[in-house]
């Protein structure tokens, strides 16, 4: 991993236009064993981008794009940058007024949605008015077969609708003139939204430079990369992790995108199976359903040449679990845990390959910094538990029309630099290795004690018959917050002999204020819309 790296003076367009005249022949895209090379890609982007120009978008218009990762998003995400507008990155299954909210905070006056949401689309018209809606189907690129197969198994009746389908935007862009406007390296090129586990999502606007240094990153990082490798890319195009790292990052490297509509951790075998990945990189719920699976008995996995998690916090006994099942099947690569947030696309640090250190998130990417500060501001030595700050070539612009949220997380410290204030404890050790301790919204106070939810929930996950835990505190009348581990056990458990040994387990390591009150057993945890933990409905029991 180098210290210093040159990253590219230009547009997320104009890189990716660069890198598919050198690998133009290169598989870019594979959509259910359709594939799309290089060539074809720049070509279906222009096509686009004339087609957008003929609509009437233009330099600085904010474009909503609501759709699942099918070919047709990877094209309008880059078409959007290279006639110079803002791609404005939205859940397909965000309820109707956060879609509304999400528009008219941009005043976006242009909305791409998967048909599957059109009913919810026409709803959103009735709101705003002026929106002009176009609408994609996941089956237009699938190959022949499977569309008409699609076609038979759709029983959803159509919903009238009067918005633009895809094939009628492209037509009428035929004849339009070819825009590429250049845009900067420190312009906007999109804006996503933070998950909202904590909060309500704030509108992320990320530069050309933050994506295309953090492809320069996480090429430089994962080590090993060649051009031609396959990523299997489930994470979804609306989150900084599947937008920046498996649709831009493995598009510079040269790579192919492997990519889904809808996707499961449950079903994840399936897809890893039949398409024999180079590369993997996913939430650890994903990690947390391969541990499970027996499908993989008998299998070989020793295709998988880099195994990356992010998004959130994986537990190193989940990590050796997951390290040894990989070597039971031929898999020489070991899961490699990263750490970032949205504000900085996605990850921002990285475990070296063939690092044994379970506990840390890796070392800074280039030219990437981190500090480890108290509730002063003060900067503490290695070794002390902090808020993580950072500052790099991949940090967010600011929140968009929130001065004072950005002035919040963005502050420029004695050293002239401005610092990304992530809100998440951690330090750092005396060889510079990250360590990850939660954030810091999630500290539970109980009885006036400060309680770290992620030192409870790693002895409990170190258990062989938990799948996965979540220790959150509930409101308590005397206490303040109650400390609750919520636990998803291997199936046919015994819950009350489970929750005997958990309980003994942890009184061997953890104080006796800090020991759950309650242990609720659960089929599975709530998930936020880009797969991380809900929190929050832990702690209502919604």
């Amino acid at each position: 991993m180098k210290r210093h790296l040159e990253y590219p003076d230009c547009s997320l367009y104009d890189l990716i236009e660069r890198k598919a005249a050198k690998f133009s022949a290169v598989c870019a895209l594979n959509y259910f064993g359709r594939k799309i090379n290089y060539r074809r890609l720049i070509e279906e982007i222009k096509r686009c981008a004339n087609a957008l120009t003929a609509m009437g978008v233009g330099s600085g218009d904010k474009v909503s794009v609501c759709l699942p990762n099918i070919p047709e998003a990877v094209y309008l995400f880059y078409a959007i940058n290279k006639v110079g507008a803002v791609a404005n990155m939205i859940h397909p299954m965000s309820a109707e007024n956060e879609i509304v909210r999400f528009v008219e905070l941009t005043e976006s006056r242009y909305i791409f949605g998967v048909d599957l949401i059109a009913d919810k689309l026409e709803r959103i018209l009735k709101k705003c008015p002026s929106l002009h809606i176009v609408t994609v189907s996941v089956s237009r690129s699938m190959p022949a077969a499977m569309k008409i197969g699609y076609a038979l198994k759709k029983h959803r009746k159509a919903v009238k609708t009067s918005a633009e389908d895809w094939s009628t935007f492209i037509k009428a862009g035929k004849t339009g003139k070819e825009v590429n406007a250049h845009s900067g390296a420190d312009e906007t090129a999109t804006i996503l939204y933070s998950g909202g586990t904590t909060g309500r999502p704030k509108g992320i606007m990320l530069t050309n430079m933050n994506f295309n240094a953090l492809a320069v990153h996480s090429i430089d990082a994962c080590g090993s990369l060649q051009s031609g490798m396959k990523m299997l890319s489930v994470m979804p195009i609306f989150h900084g992790f599947g937008l920046g790292v498996c649709i831009h990052t493995i598009l510079v490297l040269g790579g192919t995108a492997v990519i889904q509509p809808k996707f499961s951790a449950a079903g994840f075998h399936k897809l890893l199976l039949r398409y024999r990945p180079d590369i993997i990189a996913g939430v650890p719920a994903i990690y947390e359903a391969m541990i499970v699976n027996k499908s993989f008995k008998g299998r070989d996995l020793g295709f998988l040449k880099c195994i990356i998690s992010g998004g959130d916090s994986l537990s190193p006994s989940t990590k050796k679990k997951l390290n040894a099942m990989l070597s039971e099947h031929g898999c020489r690569a070991r899961v490699r845990e990263g750490y970032g947030l949205t504000e900085c696309v996605t990850g921002s640090c990285l475990m070296p390959e063939g690092s044994d250190n379970l506990m840390s998130v890796g070392l800074p990417y280039a030219d990437t910094f981190y500090k480890v500060i108290d509730r002063s501001g003060k900067e503490l030595p290695p070794g002390e538990t902090g808020e993580l700050i950072i500052r790099g070539p991949s940090v967010m612009k600011g929140y968009y029309n929130e001065p004072e949220e950005t002035s919040a997380v963005l502050k420029k410290r004695s050293d002239g630099y401005i610092w990304l204030h992530t809100g998440d404890l951690g330090y750092i050790d005396n060889e510079g290795f990250v360590y990850f301790r939660q954030r810091l919204k999630r500290m539970i106070v109980s009885g006036g004690y400060n309680i770290y939810p992620q030192n409870i929930e790693e002895v409990i996950s170190s258990h062989d018959s938990v799948i996965m835990c979540a220790v959150v505190g509930v409101p308590d009348r005397i206490m303040g917050e109650k400390v609750c581990a919520c636990v998803v056990p291997t199936e046919g458990t015994n819950e009350e002999k489970l929750r005997s040994e958990l309980m003994e387990m942890l009184r061997k390591e953890v104080a006796v204020y800090a020991l759950p009150r309650e242990i609720r057993f659960m089929k599975e945890l709530p998930k936020t819309l880009v797969g991380k933990i809900a929190y929050n409905e832990l702690i209502t029991g919604d």
